[in-house]
C-alpha cells in the first residue's frame, strides 16, 4: 500500500509537469480565456453597480462579484480539460499511457493539479485587473493562500469532472455541447453574481448542492467579508467532491478507449 501510494505520488507529479511544459509552450489558451472574466468585471460588473439592483451586504457589486468571476474563470478553464483526453485517443497517445505500469490515480491526480495551476493563472489575471478598477479586496498572505488553495480544489474537482464526462461522450463535438449545457447552469445556480437568499426556494437547494457556491462563498469569505466563519466547511466540502471526482475519474479513465 505505502509502495502504491509513492507511486501516485510521484507519478501525479510527472503527469502534472508534463501537462504545464504544455502550456509554458503555447499559453495562448490563457490569454484567450482572460478575456471573459475582464468583460464579466469591466462590462456587466460596472453596469449592475449602477443600478444598485442586487443586495450585496454592504459591499459594492464590483467587490460582492469578483469572486464569483474568477471561479467561472476556473471552471471554464478545468471543465474543458477532457478535451485532451479525446485528443490523446485520437492521436493514439492514450492507448501508450495505458499500458504503463503508472497508476490510473496518478494520471488523474496529474491533470488535476495542472488544471489547478492553469486556475492559478486566471487568479494572477483577476487581481491585476481588480487593482486597475480599484476593486477594493482583503490581499493578505493569508488570503492569497486561502484562495490559491481553494483554486487548486475548485480546478481539480471541475477538471475531474470534465475527465468523467470524456470517457462517456467520447467525441468532442459531444464533449463541448456537454461541456456548455453543465457549466452555464453551474454558474447561474451559485451565488456568483447574485445572494443565495434572493433565489426562489427551488433554485436555492440547488444552489446548496452546488460545489460552485462553496469555492465561491470560500473565495467571498476570503478576499471580501474577511468572515472566515464558513472557510472551512466551504473547504471541507470542496475536499470531498475532488476525492469523490478523482476515484471515479480513475475508474473511468480506460473507459475513454472503449
Amino acid at each position: 500500500m505505502a509502495n502504491y501510494i509513492i507511486q501516485v505520488i510521484t507519478k501525479s507529479y510527472i503527469v502534472a509537469g508534463t501537462e504545464v511544459r504544455k502550456l509554458l509552450h503555447d499559453p495562448t489558451e490563457l490569454i484567450m480565456r482572460a478575456v471573459q472574466p475582464i468583460l464579466w468585471l469591466g462590462i456587466f460588473g460596472e453596469a449592475m453597480g449602477r443600478i444598485r439592483a442586487i443586495p450585496t451586504e454592504g459591499f459594492t457589486y464590483l467587490q460582492f462579484i469578483t469572486p464569483g468571476i474568477l471561479t467561472q474563470s476556473v471552471t471554464f478553464v478545468a471543465i474543458f480539460y477532457g478535451l485532451s483526453i479525446i485528443w490523446e485517443r485520437d492521436m493514439g497517445l492514450l492507448q501508450k499511457v495505458l499500458v504503463t505500469p503508472t497508476p490510473r490515480l496518478a494520471f488523474v491526480l496529474g491533470k488535476m493539479i495542472s488544471a489547478g495551476i492553469r486556475g492559478l493563472s486566471q487568479v494572477i489575471i483577476i487581481f491585476l485587473f481588480a487593482f486597475i478598477l480599484q476593486i477594493h479586496l482583503e490581499i493578505t498572505l493569508l488570503s492569497v493562500a486561502g484562495v490559491f488553495l481553494i483554486t487548486m480544489l475548485g480546478a481539480a474537482f471541475f477538471s475531474g469532472l470534465s475527465m468523467i464526462i470524456a470517457s462517456i461522450v467520447k467525441t468532442r463535438e459531444r464533449f463541448m455541447g456537454i461541456g456548455q449545457v453543465i457549466t452555464l447552469p453551474l454558474f447561474f445556480a451559485s451565488n456568483a453574481i447574485y445572494p443565495i437568499e434572493i433565489m426562489p426556494s427551488w433554485l436555492q437547494a440547488v444552489a446548496n448542492v452546488n460545489p460552485l457556491s462553496y469555492m465561491v462563498s470560500g473565495l467571498r469569505s476570503l478576499l471580501v467579508t474577511g468572515d472566515l466563519s464558513k472557510l472551512p466547511f466551504d473547504i471541507f466540502v470542496l475536499a470531498v467532491v475532488v476525492f469523490i471526482t478523482s476515484i471515479l475519474g480513475a475508474y473511468m479513465y480506460p473507459k475513454v478507449l472503449k
